[in-house]
């Protein structure tokens, strides 16, 4: 599959592999509680009971509402913060970059969720493609950003665009898999920082 981002498109300002950026846990959040409240209430639309949850690039809190009762499975780069988290069932330790290849089955999970990380893959075509195969027909995903980022392990990709363009990138890495329908994009404030989230579901086979 033809890769999204160009050789220059997808480079960093730091280099450095990821696994020693991330080998420190950061137990602090990178958005502010009206983002995570609206985020939480956005997957509380789009999550139903007994669904299979995969919390991609996760770390220590995952947002889900508490009322929320299904299996939710962490992936993320540091296994101390995704240790902490209290919403996972359990929990891989990836690092995208290196690996797009996802450990799981194919069609296993009802959703795929990816909270204010999806900046930092630099294949993020095959990320998605692959994300598309453990999704089960019908089911969701959910990926969410605001403006704030680790600006030297963001792509340039990224990096160069404002926020309405980085939400038409996030869509082009859904609509790059040919597996899912029209992507949605939910544009607002919450509190004073952008709130973007881009949901798409499986297309039903």
């Amino acid at each position: 599959m033809p890769e999204v981002l160009s050789d220059v498109e997808r480079t960093k300002l730091l280099q450095a592999d990821d696994a020693e950026f991330y080998a420190q846990p950061r137990f602090v959040h990178h958005v502010e509680r009206p983002f995570r409240d609206r985020l939480t209430r956005l997957y509380a639309t789009e999550l139903a009971d007994g669904h299979r949850v995969l919390d991609l690039m996760s770390s220590w809190v995952s947002h889900l509402p508490e009322s929320f009762d299904g299996e939710v499975v962490g992936h993320g780069l540091n296994a101390e913060e995704l240790a902490a988290n209290e919403s996972l069932d359990d929990w891989v330790v990836q690092d995208l970059n290196a690996d797009q290849t996802l450990p799981f089955e194919d069609a296993s999970f009802d959703a795929v969720l990816c909270a204010v990380s999806v900046q930092y893959l630099q294949y993020p075509g095959a990320v998605f493609a692959d994300l598309a195969r453990v999704l089960r027909p019908g089911g969701v995903c959910v990926v969410s950003f605001s403006n704030r980022l680790f600006v030297q392990k963001a792509v340039r990709a990224w990096r160069e665009r404002d926020m309405d363009a980085r939400a038409d990138l996030v869509c082009r890495y859904v609509e790059s898999t040919g597996a899912f329908d029209a992507p949605e994009v939910v544009r607002e404030m919450a509190g004073s920082e952008p709130f973007y989230a881009v949901v798409a579901r499986r297309t039903r086979e």
